[in-house]
């Protein structure tokens, strides 16, 4: 069992322990992350869907982010994928839900947001918690580790919220 694979089967138990639900964002991932969710036995439970949101216009019709954060600081930014998750979470009606957003190459970065950038969030729909990735310049390494990544803050998150362990560690 791979590292991806164990962390998704201990998020789907501790959810449907709590009767949680999830729901995903995705952009650079486009659609890995949900992907990794439903390979497992039991996902049905406790996942609500994903919207793959590759087009600034998905984002905003359907996520609800906001057209000026994207013209001032463009889809690879704090501020989109943090209304990326909130937006996921009340559209698809789950609890939780994570989104990512990146450049994952091989080309499409800059000086500013290099190949490999993917900024990622999780957020209950009102709270939210984002971080920023860099990874390397492999397009499919960089979808992998960015799904890997986002799990981790997906349980952090949680954590933090709900007063729960997990498990496993990093």
């Amino acid at each position: 069992m791979n590292k991806t694979e164990e962390i998704v089967r201990e998020i789907i138990q501790k959810f449907s322990e709590n009767g949680w639900t999830l729901s995903t964002a995705e952009s650079c991932t486009g659609g890995n992350i949900a992907h990794n969710i439903t390979l497992i036995p039991g996902s049905s439970a406790i996942f609500n869907g994903g919207i793959v949101s590759y087009s600034n216009e998905v984002k905003m019709n359907l996520l609800g982010v906001k057209a000026d954060d994207l013209e001032r600081e463009g889809a690879v930014s704090q501020p989109v994928v943090e209304q990326m998750a909130k937006g996921a979470a009340k559209a698809l009606k789950t609890t939780f839900a994570v989104s990512t957003s990146g450049i994952a190459g091989p080309g499409g970065g800059s000086p500013e947001k290099p190949v490999g950038t993917v900024w990622m969030a999780a957020s209950d729909g009102e709270n939210v918690i984002s971080q920023k990735c860099l990874f390397g310049t492999d397009r499919k390494e960089n979808i992998e580790k960015a799904t890997l990544e986002v799990f981790f803050l997906l349980k952090e998150f949680v954590q933090k919220q709900k007063s729960i362990t997990f498990a496993s560690e990093k």
